[in-house]
């Protein structure tokens, strides 16, 4: 039993790097262009380079995507792109179109091509395909059950690698492609510009009787017929595992450092309990679900691995995320009275209790003491985003840490 791979979403430098502190065996990042999160910050060409840097310095890898379902008009930009992660040299390219896989087959052999889910990939002919072309791993897509990932393994290749998810928002369409948000919005879903209408709410209205709003209610606060519950695995490891996955992913390229810290560091020590033994595994299972309800998250599914969801399973009542944590900041270093320095992400107070999370699982309860601006002026309270401040806390923390309160 191999160990396998924790595979984690980074929407911006300050992201990577934490993804990397908390746990990550590798990133997943996108470009300016060419992926599917467009309205994530993503990496221009500098934080790119300098995020590979850094994930190679503590032995992490990093997959770029390039998953766009291309046009004509993609092409000759696709090209140049290609042409610049030559230069950078990930560890790979997530792809889910034949032609910007051929593209980058001629462009950059010498980096690994991962297939993505968004390529459709349910039985283990189209995994033996693109094995055939050169793909190293391939992305399974979200509809198959663990029995119909076992049976793929049976029959692809040892060497190809298979990727699943593990934890994240789901889509309702077939391995996210997805119309709704072009015909509504103009904006291409396939082309990485989803405006989400899946979570919007939506009644009933019949031809004759324009206006009127037929009563087709989950609950009271209206019908999310689109909306799918958050995927997570956590209590399933070992059949993941057993499975033959060797890469388990977790979605959220959109999502903010303490959601990213807070993920990867429960997946990874549930991975590492496990592989130790199945008894430390099922011990630790409380911690595990409580820390994994402190970031924004919606209800928990586990989506089609056990067979096909029904509607208690799959559909949720409301398209409202919970979160029970508020992100404050991460700490950039400590100085030499021992404040910590942060670039403030929301707002808190002297007097405030707070926790300092740590990337080996430990939280420290701590109180916050003072607050000092860059300028060295004391502040009681920390109310605008992005301003650095220097915190003095009854806790000692360390560069990497995070800082997160109560919601």
């Amino acid at each position: 039993m191999g160990r396998p791979e924790l595979l984690v979403p980074a929407g911006s430098l300050e992201v990577l790097k934490t993804a990397v502190t908390f746990g990550a065996d590798a990133v997943y990042i996108g470009g300016e262009a060419f992926g599917l999160r467009a309205k994530a910050k993503n990496f221009d060409r500098g934080d790119m380079a300098e995020g590979i840097r850094f994930a190679h310095a503590h032995g992490v890898k990093v997959h770029v995507t390039a998953n766009i379902l291309a046009h004509n008009g993609d092409l000759e930009g696709a090209a140049e792109y290609f042409k610049e992660l030559k230069e950078l040299q990930p560890d790979a390219l997530i792809i889910a179109d034949p032609g910007m896989f051929l593209m980058a087959r001629e462009i950059c052999p010498e980096i690994d091509i991962h297939v993505s889910t968004q390529a459709n990939n349910t039985n283990y002919e189209t995994f033996r395909f693109w094995h055939r072309q050169g793909a190293k791993r391939v992305v399974s897509a979200r509809e198959l059950s663990l029995g119909e990932i076992r049976e793929i393994r049976r029959h692809v290749p040892a060497e190809l690698e298979i990727e699943s998810f593990v934890h994240g928002a789901m889509c309702i369409s077939y391995s996210g492609r997805c119309l709704l948000s072009s015909y509504f919005t103009g904006r291409d879903a396939n082309h990485g510009a989803c405006t989400h209408p899946c979570r919007w709410k939506y009644a009933v209205v019949e031809e004759t009787r324009p206006g009127e709003y037929l009563p087709v209610y989950e609950n009271e606060r209206g019908t999310f017929i689109f909306n799918s519950k958050d995927l997570c695995m956590i209590e399933h490891i070992p059949e993941m595992v057993e499975a033959g996955i060797d890469s388990f992913k977790i979605e959220g390229r959109m999502k903010a450092a303490l959601y990213v810290a807070t993920v990867a560091r429960t997946y990874r020590r549930a991975i590492d309990d496990y592989l130790t033994s199945e008894e430390k595994y099922q011990s630790n299972m409380d911690w595990y679900r409580a820390e994994i309800g402190k970031c924004t998250y919606r209800q928990f599914t586990t989506g089609f691995y056990f067979g096909k969801p029904d509607e208690n399973t799959q559909i949720y009542e409301s398209s409202t995320y919970r979160n029970e944590s508020v992100y404050l900041g991460t700490v950039g270093a400590v100085d030499e009275r021992g404040r910590a320095k942060i670039e403030q992400r929301n707002k808190f107070c002297v007097g405030d209790s707070i926790e300092i999370m740590k990337p080996d699982g430990t939280d420290v309860k701590t109180k916050v003491l003072s607050l000092t601006t860059e300028e060295g002026e004391s502040v009681e309270s920390a109310p605008h985003p992005k301003q650095v401040l220097y915190v003095e806390m009854t806790g000692q923390a360390a560069a990497g840490d995070i800082l997160r309160m109560d919601a």
